[in-house]
């Protein structure tokens, strides 16, 4: 490896054999002087970043019923990772090429695997998962909240017990607090950690791959990192499988199973995985040189590929990309800010971003994406739980669900857009066209998932309270029973299919034989206070099966064609944004387009998302008078105001790129009319005119 005396001073011409040292000493260096190698180690980090930035939204559910969070503080959480990126993206445009960017790629690499290694620390420092809420001197067993009708008799009065003073110093809030503060500083050094890895990473790959092989590269870059939120999801499906205590296990063992409504997975265990592939992919940056030779030879496969996708038209993709030279990007960055001190860029900055947002084509496109982003941003982090809540399946399963289908559908889409792009040579107004007819195909593939579901099964003194006949003699009998409010051990009348949410508010006194831990379902008997009417009866332990299981299927599969859809918009609105602002404010349009993303999409929606879902909850649990995690939602309710919410962001989605088709086709009739018009009038004023046309701004 060069000193950094002599780094800047590389020639770019290959090293004759003179100069190079002993063999394995030359391996090496051509290893790390290499942008394919370079490609690949990027493309690894990224989809690993990815990996561990996504982990959070597959187990997001389970965190809240581990900790007992509401549905808006995960959401703040999920969103929270945004604020450090936000605060330092814009700042990656000024340092450019300043920097030595291969090791502040691998420093924001080790901060992100710290911030894995940081969120899995909550489980370390806080005490075991009790399922069943008793002292921790006393075992956990089926029998923790059984009625107890003679100790009841013996009371003054029929009242409800309070927990206890142990129980409750468990879930005092400054334990509460230290935890959930430790997942917020979490997410804060995981967004400042990826600051730097993919705008340093593209712009190094830009600079010193072949002019001709840098969109090839980038290409192969952005198909790797997609992979990786599918990974995620398949992560945490993996993951969650396993108890949360697997490396504590209480003896006995446990009687839970997955599909169990107080079934924990092991959350953290991901975040170790994550956080170790990120360390080992962030080691090679710190043997990359600053400056490395600028590659000479074209890919001779990349050659084919490119001459039989150049049309040598100026809407090609792989034109703009191999035309677009490091000198000129170099030159343009340099007409924004050739020197400038960092006040000075700051005080710049706000005259680029008015004049960027001035321009009604950047502005809608920014708005549609912002729309669209909104969506995704609450789709991706709350539509496990909604799987899990609404079709009753297990988290494991509904993040099998999305990663296997959900994530490939919408990469397909992505790369559908590149190539109806490329292949069919589209304009501005054709690339408005694409998003008007994705939006719209997308927000029609919505309408029926508002239908797919059903009611909430009726919950003993919790849910419709109107068919259960006997509300009056269930509340005398659970008085009786001496039920504790904080208990939570749903039990399910299969029979009438009502669910009570402990056997003890079921009546039941006994439980049939000794179940192994894990194996089959709980059965409890001599049950009096069933809504039914059938006195000594015997019920299952477990929530009652929602009837709209079989509906999963077609709903998930509606989900991913309606992302896929959209996806296609993608590249047509990127392309848009390029073509609409000047060569010298390119760099920092796309910088301020991200931050605008993330300001206004990425952050506030996981939190509007996480509140509607709150609205729809009908019983809290309620843990020594802390209102914390919902245990039971309106289905309907729910089904309702999380689909409203993604069919409003898709109809601003429509709004907007309806706005753009408009403006373009009004500006395309104007340059014919002007058309005509140049060709009716004489040749002295069509030079005049040419000479004029020259010297103004190109608009879109």
């Amino acid at each position: 490896m060069p000193d950094p005396g002599t780094e800047i001073k590389m020639s770019s011409k290959p090293t004759s054999k003179s100069q190079v040292g002993p063999a394995p000493k030359r391996l090496c260096s051509n290893l790390f002087l290499s942008i394919k190698f370079f490609v690949f180690c990027h493309s690894l980090l990224q989809l690993a970043q990815l990996m561990i930035s996504g982990y959070l939204k597959s187990s997001i559910s389970t965190i809240e019923k581990r900790f007992g969070l509401s549905s808006q503080t995960s959401g703040l959480l999920a969103a929270f990772n945004e604020v450090g990126n936000t605060a330092l993206i814009v700042f990656v445009s000024y340092f450019g090429s300043r920097v030595h960017r291969p090791r502040l790629i691998g420093l924001g690499a080790v901060l992100v695997a710290l911030a894995g290694l940081l969120m899995s620390l909550p489980h370390f420092i806080s005490e075991p998962y009790r399922y069943d809420h008793v002292d921790f001197d006393l075992p956990q067993d089926s029998a923790s909240s059984l009625c107890t009708p003679s100790q009841a008799s013996a009371l003054p009065s029929a009242s409800i017990p309070a927990p206890s003073n142990s129980s409750c110093a468990l879930y005092s809030e400054a334990p509460q607090m230290v935890v959930v503060g430790l997942m917020f500083l979490a997410q804060t050094l995981l967004g400042v950690g990826a600051v730097p890895i993919q705008p340093f990473g593209i712009s190094y790959i830009d600079d010193f791959a072949h002019p001709t092989n840098s969109p090839l590269y980038l290409g192969i870059l952005f198909a790797v990192t997609l992979i990786g939120p599918g990974m995620a999801y398949g992560l945490g499906g993996l993951m969650l499988r396993f108890y949360v205590d697997i490396d504590r296990m209480p003896e006995g063992g446990i009687s839970l199973t997955p599909k169990d409504p107080r079934w924990v997975g092991a959350w953290w265990l991901g975040f170790l995985v994550s956080a170790g592939a990120v360390t080992l992919t962030a080691l090679p940056y710190f043997f990359f040189p600053r400056e490395m030779p600028k590659e000479e030879k074209e890919l001779s496969f990349g050659k084919k590929i490119l001459s039989s996708l150049d049309d040598k038209g100026e809407n090609s993709l792989i034109n703009q990309g191999a035309g677009n030279s490091p000198n000129k990007e170099k030159d343009g960055e340099a007409q924004l800010a050739p020197d400038l001190t960092v006040l000075q860029f700051i005080k710049i900055f706000p005259q680029v971003l008015l004049r960027n947002l001035r321009h009604p084509i950047f502005l809608l496109v920014v708005l549609a994406q912002v729309s669209m982003c909104s969506m995704v941003a609450g789709m991706a982090t709350f539509l496990p739980k909604f799987l899990e809540r609404q079709f009753s399946v297990t988290a494991s399963f509904a993040n099998l669900l999305i990663g296997t289908v959900s994530i490939p559908a919408a990469i397909v889409g992505i790369v559908t857009g590149g190539v109806l792009v490329q292949r069919l040579h589209l304009g501005p107004t054709r690339c408005a066209t694409v998003g008007v007819l994705g939006a719209f195909t997308c927000l029609l593939l919505g309408l029926p998932l508002f239908f797919m579901g059903c009611p909430t099964h009726p919950i003993a003194n919790v849910y419709n309270p109107s068919t259960l006949p006997e509300n009056g003699e269930f509340l005398n009998c659970i008085q009786l029973c001496s039920c504790s409010k904080s208990d939570f051990n749903p039990v399910c009348d299969t029979r009438s299919h009502t669910e009570y949410v402990t056997p003890c508010q079921a009546g039941c006194t006994e439980v049939q034989g000794d179940p192994s831990p894990g194996h089959g379902s709980v059965i409890y008997t001599n049950c009096s206070c069933l809504i039914s009417g059938i006195r000594n009866s015997s019920i299952i332990s477990g929530s009652c099966e929602s009837s709209c299981s079989h509906l999963v299927y077609p709903f998930i599969l509606l989900i991913s064609l309606g992302g896929a859809v959209a996806s296609i918009s993608h590249t047509p609105a990127f392309m848009l944004i390029l073509r609409g602002v000047k060569n010298e404010d390119k760099s920092l349009a796309v910088g301020i387009q991200f931050m605008l993303l993330r300001v206004l999409a990425w952050m506030p929606s996981p939190v509007l998302h996480g509140s509607a879902i709150d609205t729809a909850c009908v019983l809290w649990a309620d843990t020594c008078g802390m209102q914390s995690l919902c245990r039971y939602y309106d289905h309907d309710l729910l089904r309702h105001r999380f689909i409203g919410l993604q069919f409003f962001f898709k109809l601003g989605t429509l709004f907007c790129f309806t706005l753009v088709f408009t403006i373009l086709r009004q500006q395309d009739k104007e340059a014919a009319r002007s058309k005509s018009h140049h060709n009716s009038v004489p040749q002295e004023e069509k030079l005049a005119l040419k000479l004029e046309k020259n010297s103004g701004e190109f608009k879109v």
